[in-house]
């Protein structure tokens, strides 16, 4: 057995420091270890996106990354979208255009689209399709996540005195998942 390795990143803006088995994968670590739930394990071969995560600022499958790989980084999970309450604009245009169903790709899905929005903040749909290409989503067939993150991307275009923050209802989906997921 191996000896066991130092590990200390920031996820979602708050510093960790843990020793673990150097062939622990960052998915398992960020599921287990922390408790970021958010992050899926689909295809366990960095094919589906489900556990597409931020790392340094660019999305990555932590699947196939090694908890040891992301030692000194930072790294944004799905739990570090929101502000407390407050719904990102992405995540609200996903609630609003409906462009979730079965929610195992959400996600993956969400972060992806964060990362097109910021390097692209006015993106075509031609654009949006090719930056979610390497996510994949068995229900929804696209059209409405694509809708999505271009409604986020003008939203997040206007002006701070017309952007709405959305707070987290009470009985929403998302509560729903968070109770699904414990």
């Amino acid at each position: 057995m191996s000896a066991k390795q130092r590990v200390a990143l920031t996820v979602n803006g708050v510093p960790f420091e843990e020793w673990v088995d150097p062939r622990l994968l960052l998915a398992d670590f960020l599921r287990d270890n922390l408790d970021m739930v958010g992050v899926h394990v689909g295809c366990e071969h960095g094919v589906c996106g489900a556990c597409t995560v931020l790392m340094n600022g660019e999305s990555i499958r932590s699947c196939i990354t090694l908890a040891v790989q992301a030692d000194g980084a930072e790294i944004m999970t799905i739990e570090g979208l929101a502000a407390g309450d407050q719904l990102h604009p992405i995540q609200a245009a996903f609630r609003d255009e409906q462009a979730l169903q079965c929610g195992f790709c959400t996600p993956g899905m969400l972060l992806r689209g964060y990362e097109v929005l910021r390097d692209n903040p006015h993106p075509t749909a031609m654009e949006v399709r090719e930056g979610i290409s390497g996510n994949l989503c068995r229900c929804t067939g696209y059209q409405s996540i694509i809708a999505a993150i271009m409604a986020a991307g003008e939203k997040m275009a206007a002006p701070p005195e017309l952007r709405v923050p959305q707070p987290v209802e009470v009985g929403s989906t998302a509560e729903a998942d968070d109770q699904h997921e414990g």
